[in-house]
């Protein structure tokens, strides 16, 4: 790490974190993407009247799904800076809460 200027500690380790968790994420798709493809070649092979391969792709393709929305931090149920509101809030009452004993 061979900047000019002084990066943040706390700034970089967050970052680290994502970047790590990107990682993971596409090492996971690249996995889903070899064994659904030697599922459908055994399938298409030996069974090629009955389709089965297609309920493991869904089924993993959701987990994927909600797994993706983790990594990218989308979240279509919560309106955007929902968390960092509540973080506040809630740091908010532990801050009044200490400050009363």
């Amino acid at each position: 790490m061979e900047h000019s200027e002084k990066i943040n500690p706390e700034l970089y380790r967050i970052a680290r974190k994502r970047v790590r968790r990107l990682r993971r994420f596409y090492y996971t798709v690249a996995c889903y993407v070899f064994v659904i493809g030697i599922l459908a070649i055994i399938n298409l092979r030996d069974t090629p009247d009955e389709i089965w391969f297609i309920f493991p792709a869904i089924g993993w393709g959701i987990g994927m799904l909600f797994y993706a929305m983790s990594v990218f931090q989308y979240n279509p149920f919560l309106p955007r800076g929902w968390e960092e509101r509540k973080i506040a809030e809630i740091l908010e009452k532990e801050k009044t809460k200490q400050q009363k004993q």
